[in-house]
């Protein structure tokens, strides 16, 4: 017996208790209680900025809000036993609501079954019950939002969306989970004050970390869920319309060759789809999620980015850097060496080096990753990347540049060369097919597609 079905016999049931919202002159505080019956207990919180004169009291609305939320947080903690049921004593939920949050569990927990060799099935992976009501004195209130909330990570991405968003004329606000450096210089350099930032501060429960070191179930869970949730929060606090995400076309490729995993499933067209559609028969804000960069793939973005050279010293991917101060690129992982490969055709090795902090292109312990990368493994790497085909063209590029230039290529370059990936015919043509797609598989309101487009044409 695995510790997925030792652990699921023997810890049967999760509970979701309640959350409680409180708030005070300048900020709504919401606190949640989880548990894993005879195992250990969970009090996550949030709290998030709002205007003087905004209330949420009596507000059906928040209520529905902070409770999604708790749904969204849940899941980090379920999954370290997996307990077949999942029994909400808050809240509302009906079947349809049930399937929903079913599926993007299932879906966004996928790398951590492949990773950690569990069988699951999408129908009887857990159970939700809903045993919860709302107060029946609470109302929804009717609203008229207006302007952009800009989630920004400090990454490229939610750089360009801002800058492109900005220089257009767009009202926009922006939104961080915590505070970290990449994130206060990106709003800095796109021209707004720092009021323009709005933080919410995530108090995670340290005590899972403890059932993680004592070996229970860890792994990659949906975090872009939580971001869309508190989002919807932070939106509906400052009266704001659209949730402007940077999402793109290479989120939807499969992080497994042959299988339905992605570590991207809730940065997925697949997740944005389904969480604009609950919003809106759900939760009913007035409000409208979508992805501007959903359009592009990670190709086009990097080559658009390189434009906005302001943000060259500024922006930051990695995931280990994120975690130190003052958040740095580590340099070491494949996130590092994907994001300096997507940019390698646009800049200097002097350049990309200056930004990383090492030469990552001639580091023989990044040979893994690279390979993983290029397609010639199982499986990307289990991070946020592009797809397969986009950074071979990244690649391809580069070398063909080095080479004009007279330049040694770097060791990386060279073992793509010795594995016969490299084509010099074909570039000129896959160049030009990427710079002027389009995937029509998106949320963006004609607005904001026009202002992609025109983008697009001055900067592809």
């Amino acid at each position: 017996m695995g510790k997925y079905e030792e652990y699921r016999e023997k810890y049967p049931s999760f509970v979701y208790k309640a959350y409680h919202v409180n708030e005070t002159k300048n900020t709504v505080e919401i606190g949640y209680e989880f548990s894993i019956t005879g195992l250990a207990e969970f009090r996550p919180s949030w709290s998030f900025r709002k205007p003087e004169n905004f209330s949420v009291k009596g507000d059906l609305t928040f209520e529905r809000l902070a409770f999604s939320l708790g749904m969204a947080e849940a899941v980090s903690y379920w999954k370290a036993t997996c307990s077949p049921q999942f029994r909400a004593e808050c809240g509302e939920l009906n079947e349809e609501q049930k399937q929903w949050w079913k599926k993007l569990w299932f879906m966004g927990l996928g790398e951590l079954f492949f990773v950690n060799g569990i069988s699951a099935d999408p129908d009887t992976f857990v159970n939700i019950v809903s045993a919860g009501s709302y107060n029946s004195s609470l109302t929804e209130t009717a609203r008229q939002p207006r302007g952009c909330l800009v989630p920004i990570g400090g990454g490229k991405d939610s750089a360009l969306t801002l800058e492109t968003l900005v220089k257009s004329g767009m009202k926009c606000l922006c939104y961080s989970i915590n505070k970290r450096r990449s994130i206060t210089e990106t709003v800095r350099k796109a021209g707004l004050d720092d009021d323009a930032l709005i933080i919410a501060q995530r108090h995670f429960d340290r005590s899972l970390v403890a059932l993680n070191d004592k070996g229970f179930i860890n792994g990659h869970t949906p975090f872009s869920a939580i971001v869309a949730f508190s989002a919807e929060i932070t939106a509906y606090l400052n009266e704001l319309k659209y949730i402007v995400l940077s999402n793109e076309s290479s989120a939807n490729e499969s992080t497994v060759v042959g299988q339905d995993v992605n570590h991207q499933y809730s940065k997925s067209f697949e997740f944005e789809q389904d969480f604009h559609d609950y919003e809106e028969k759900y939760l009913r804000t007035g409000q409208y999620y979508f992805s501007f960069l959903r359009p592009l793939a990670e190709f086009q973005i990097a080559k658009m980015f390189v434009s906005h050279r302001k943000y060259l010293p500024v922006f930051r991917s990695c995931n280990l850097g994120s975690k130190v101060s003052p958040d740095i690129w580590c340099g070491e992982c494949p996130k590092c060496l994907f994001v300096c490969l997507i940019l390698s055709p646009f800049l200097t090795m002097e350049e990309l080096i200056k930004i990383f902090g090492r030469d990552m292109l001639n580091d023989s312990k990044m040979m893994e990753y690279f390979i993983e990368l290029i397609g010639q493994s199982e499986h990307k790497p289990f991070e946020c990347v592009g797809s397969i085909d986009e950074v071979n063209l990244a690649v391809s590029l580069a070398i063909r540049k080095l080479e004009q230039n007279g330049e040694e290529l770097p060791l990386l370059f060279r073992e793509y060369k010795k594995r016969g990936l490299y084509y010099p015919e074909s570039i000129d043509a896959l160049n030009n097919e990427c710079c002027s797609s389009f995937n029509e598989q998106n949320l963006l309101p004609d607005e904001f597609k026009a202002i992609l487009r025109k983008e697009m044409e001055n900067l592809l």
